[in-house]
C-alpha cells in the first residue's frame, strides 16, 4: 500500500470515536469530539466543512471545557493534511500554544515483524504484568520524555485506572538492562473495531540505545498486534523513533501537532 492509502485509513479508522474510546466522557459539537480524562481536555475531527465558523467552534469547545474546574489543560489535535489553512492562527488566538509535532507512521505488521531484533547479552523483554511494572514504565518513560513529576504521576494513575478496568485493551512492554532496572519502554493499544495497533510511548534511555532495543520492542508489540488479529501498526513518532520505524516498513503519512491550552 502506498502512503496516501495509509492515510486513508488513518482518516477513516483512527479518528474520532477511535481516540476517545478511553475516555471518561465525551460529546460531540458540530463536527468536533470533545473528550474529557482525568484532568485534560481533547479536541479531535476527521473533517471540518469550509463553511463552518471555526473561530466560532474554537470558542464553544473552550467554554465547555473552562466550566469544569477539574480540567487543567485542553489538546486540540492538529494534522497537516487537513485544509483548515486558519486554524493555527486561531488557536493562538484563543491562547494555545503549540508543543513539538510528531510524525505519523504508519506499516503492516509483517513488515514489522521482519524487521526484528535480538537483543543484547544481559537484557531481557517483559510484559507488564502488575501495578508496580507499569509504575517503573510510566517512570521510565516520564524521565526520557523530560515530563514534571506531576505529568508523570497523571499519566501513571491513567495507565493503572485502564489496566484495572479494561486489562485486554493494550500492554505494555518493558525491557530490563543488565542491572534489573528498566531502559525502554513502549505500549500496544488493540483498537477496538478497527484493523490497527498503536505503539505508544515508547521510550528508550540514552545509554542502551543503538544496540537493537527498541527495534525488539518493537518487533514485540507487533507480535501482540498480530495475535489480536490486526493488520496495520500507527505510531505518533519524534525524530528520534522516526529511522527505526522506518527500517520497520512504516511510513509517514502526516504530522501532528497538539496545540495546548493551559486553565
Amino acid at each position: 500500500m502506498n502512503n496516501a492509502l495509509f492515510r486513508d485509513l488513518y482518516d477513516l479508522q483512527l479518528r474520532t470515536s477511535a481516540e476517545v474510546d478511553s475516555a471518561s466522557s465525551y460529546i460531540r459539537l458540530g463536527p468536533l469530539w470533545l473528550a474529557k480524562y482525568p484532568g485534560q481536555g481533547f479536541i479531535t475531527y476527521r473533517s471540518i466543512a469550509p463553511e463552518v465558523d471555526l473561530e466560532a467552534l474554537i470558542g464553544e469547545a473552550l467554554a465547555y471545557f473552562s466550566a469544569d474546574p477539574s480540567i487543567e489543560e485542553v489538546e486540540w489535535k492538529t494534522r497537516q493534511h487537513d485544509d483548515l489553512p486558519d486554524i493555527s492562527r486561531l488557536l493562538v488566538k484563543y491562547g494555545f500554544v503549540f508543543d513539538e509535532p510528531e510524525t505519523v507512521m504508519i506499516g503492516t505488521v509483517e513488515s514489522a515483524l521482519r524487521a526484528g531484533a535480538d537483543l543484547p547479552t544481559g537484557y531481557r523483554l517483559e510484559k507488564a504484568e502488575n501495578e508496580q511494572d507499569l509504575r517503573e514504565a510510566s517512570a521510565q518513560a516520564g524521565a526520557v520524555f523530560g515530563d514534571s513529576p506531576e505529568r508523570t504521576q497523571r499519566r501513571c494513575e491513567e495507565l493503572v485506572a485502564r489496566a484495572n478496568a479494561e486489562p485486554d485493551s493494550f500492554e505494555m512492554w518493558l525491557v530490563r538492562g543488565p542491572e534489573g532496572d528498566v531502559v525502554c519502554t513502549g505500549r500496544v493499544d488493540f483498537v477496538a473495531h478497527t484493523d490497527f495497533a498503536g505503539l505508544w510511548g515508547g521510550a528508550c534511555n540514552e545509554a542502551h540505545r543503538g544496540q537493537g532495543i527498541y527495534r525488539a520492542l518493537t518487533a514485540q508489540r507487533a507480535r501482540s498486534a498480530q495475535e489480536r488479529g490486526k493488520k496495520f501498526l500507527q505510531v505518533d513518532c519524534t525524530e528520534y523513533s522516526r529511522p527505526i520505524l522506518q527500517r520497520a516498513g512504516l511510513v509517514p503519512v502526516t504530522v501532528t501537532t497538539p496545540a495546548i491550552w493551559t486553565h
